[in-house]
């Protein structure tokens, strides 16, 4: 396995045969890191990855995050957040679907997963609007394409990967995913209002509330708002680093199970269970991956790939749009954590020979990332959308999709061409 395009090849083969993401990428990197120094240093350097990483104190952002993001579902905020938003948007037309996407991108901010997202807000959405004559087609839709904020409005797992592969800074990453995230609700809820017009759906509205009663509607989310801007406020003024907002981020949304009335010790173990069982299976992925990161170092694969785009020239727009054609190709046959651990250890290389910001260039990463989660045959929000309304067809789910992927892609568009968007913050 010397040779690098072998590798790949049996990489690709292991995930088609579905051999677990993290067993393929530590096997592959093993083997071929042993094809070239052997394999003493090889299991040396193997060891050492999963040592000295396993004890590195920044990892533990991740696990903490993760929990934070499971007290935060178990308190029952994403009713609340969807109520107080749709007390906003109710005299609007699509107004329930809109606020599904707003509710979405609140409830992800203080979740940090897609799938949590899209899966809690569609038994709490999707009742509402098939009550008020809404069609499928555009209520899943709403929900799935809103659950994908989730990996890029912080707090992020995915930035959290990212920014140790890359070795860039957590804090500025979540920072720099803000005005991107807020662009995105924007653009989804323009979405919502194509949707309507192109399908001439009519649909039905409600008085709009006094500001009085809209401002009350917003009581039950001040807690999801104070620990948002808690988590982020602290990291943005430099008074706690990453790892220690993610720890008052999970302190305070035990607070909130507490004063929600819902906290019982069974729940209680049951969330510490589930937020160890994905951290491991998350360690896991992110060890292989970089024991996959040396064997793509050692081999030359980042020095082929580099000179085979140099014949497209120096153009920082042309090396931009040829990895974003790879990623929406790896998007149609990959989630998207197996395309971050795959690609990274390539492409980040490259983009810093090309001069490009590693910052500006992870939440480039993530966006393009974003629309494998709601982009056929993958697609892995419609596949959770699917399993809670097994009466919906996936064909139905996707066709209504395509609205916001035509805005996702305009959203990339905008932040490559104005860099300062997403740099602003950091």
């Amino acid at each position: 396995m010397e040779n690098w395009p072998f590798g790949m090849a049996v990489l690709a083969l292991m995930l088609f045969l579905g051999v677990p993401i993290s067993f393929a990428l530590t096997g592959v990197g093993l083997v071929g890191v042993a094809a070239i120094i052997g394999w003493t240093p090889a299991l040396s350097l193997l060891g050492s990855v999963f040592f000295d990483n396993g004890r590195d104190y920044s990892l533990s952002v991740l696990p903490l995050f993760l929990l934070m993001g499971n007290f935060v579902v178990q308190s029952g905020i994403a009713s609340e957040l969807y109520t107080s938003a749709y007390a906003w948007l109710r005299h609007r037309k699509g107004g329930l679907a809109t606020a599904t996407v707003v509710a979405c991108g609140a409830f992800s901010s203080v979740c940090g997963s897609s799938m949590a997202t899209a899966a809690t807000m569609t038994r709490i959405a999707l009742p509402s609007m098939r009550r008020f004559g809404y069609p499928d087609q555009l209520s899943t839709a709403s929900i799935a394409a809103g659950g994908t904020l989730g990996i890029l409005i912080p707090p992020s797992v995915i930035l959290v990967f990212y920014g140790i592969m890359a070795q860039q800074d957590i804090g500025k990453l979540f920072l720099a995913g803000l005005i991107p995230g807020l662009i995105g609700i924007i653009g989804y809820a323009m979405a919502v209002r194509l949707s309507l017009h192109l399908r001439k759906i009519d649909l039905p509205t409600e008085p709009k509330l006094p500001l009085l009663d809209r401002i009350h509607a917003l009581k039950g989310t001040a807690g999801a708002i104070v620990l948002f801007a808690f988590v982020m406020g602290g990291i943005y003024f430099g008074v706690f680093t990453p790892t220690e907002s993610a720890g008052m981020g999970a302190g305070g949304a035990f607070l909130l199970v507490v004063l929600s009335g819902k906290f019982t010790w069974a729940s209680f173990l049951s969330v510490l269970y589930d937020t160890m069982k994905t951290t491991a299976m998350m360690f896991f992925i992110l060890f292989g991956a970089l024991t996959f990161s040396n064997y793509v170092n050692m081999s030359g694969m980042t020095g082929d790939i580099q000179n085979f785009l140099s014949v497209f020239g120096e153009s920082r727009l042309a090396f931009i749009l040829i990895i974003l054609c790879i990623y929406l190709v790896l998007g149609c046959v990959l989630e998207s954590l197996s395309m971050i651990m795959l690609t990274v250890p390539v492409f980040f290389p490259i983009a810093a020979a090309h001069g490009i910001d590693l910052i500006w260039f992870g939440i480039f990463v993530v966006m393009v990332t974003e629309i494998s989660y709601i982009t056929p045959p993958i697609g892995m929000n419609a596949f959770v959308l699917r399993s809670v309304v097994p009466d919906v067809k996936l064909g139905t789910i996707f066709s209504g999709l395509l609205p916001f992927v035509v805005m996702d892609i305009l959203r990339i568009a905008l932040v490559t061409a104005i860099p300062g968007l997403v740099l602003f913050l950091t």
